[in-house]
């Protein structure tokens, strides 16, 4: 009989601390140079605050690839889980800038499976083709208020990207 009381009381102990832990933010490093923390799980949220490589954020809580995250001036945000990793990056001072990650932009296009060998593959088997206006396009940066001004004056409702 008491040998089962222990097992109990164990299993109990077991339990509560998996419980107590739960709740406990993990800390996460950003891994891109520049990342974006959004209101909504959804690369068309709005950009609420902004992180760097290297800082170490809380994950409040994790839905598909989002995770819900409070940026370094404590804004409670989304960011995608492409942009962390569960690894501590030592910033190191040396005569260079220490290497940064991809930015964010690079890993969506990545994990797209675009990346400059396939760019430069593309480009051999179409020689023909004028990029002029593509290298064009790349150089244009539209503010994240004007996205949002123009999917509001629209009636837009993007998803969230992270639910199901």
């Amino acid at each position: 009989m008491k040998r089962r009381r222990k097992r109990w009381l164990s299993l109990g102990l077991i339990v509560l601390a998996s419980a107590a832990l739960a709740g406990e933010p993990v800390p996460m490093s950003v891994q891109v140079k520049s990342g974006q923390v959004l209101d909504t799980p959804s690369f068309l949220g709005k950009v609420i605050a902004r992180v760097n490589y290297g800082d170490r954020i809380p994950v409040i809580e994790q839905q598909g690839d989002w995770s819900k995250v409070t940026a370094p001036d404590g804004q409670i945000g989304w960011i995608h889980n492409s942009a962390l990793t569960k690894k501590k990056i030592a910033m190191k001072a040396g005569g260079q800038n220490a290497q940064s990650g991809a930015s964010g932009d690079e890993l969506a296009l990545a994990g797209k499976g675009f990346n400059s060998d396939v760019e430069a593959d593309f480009k051999a088997k179409n020689q023909n083709v004028n990029f002029t206006w593509v290298d064009k396009m790349e150089k244009i940066k539209v503010p994240a208020s004007s996205m949002q001004q123009f999917l509001k004056d629209g009636g837009i409702q993007p998803a969230e990207g992270g639910k199901r």
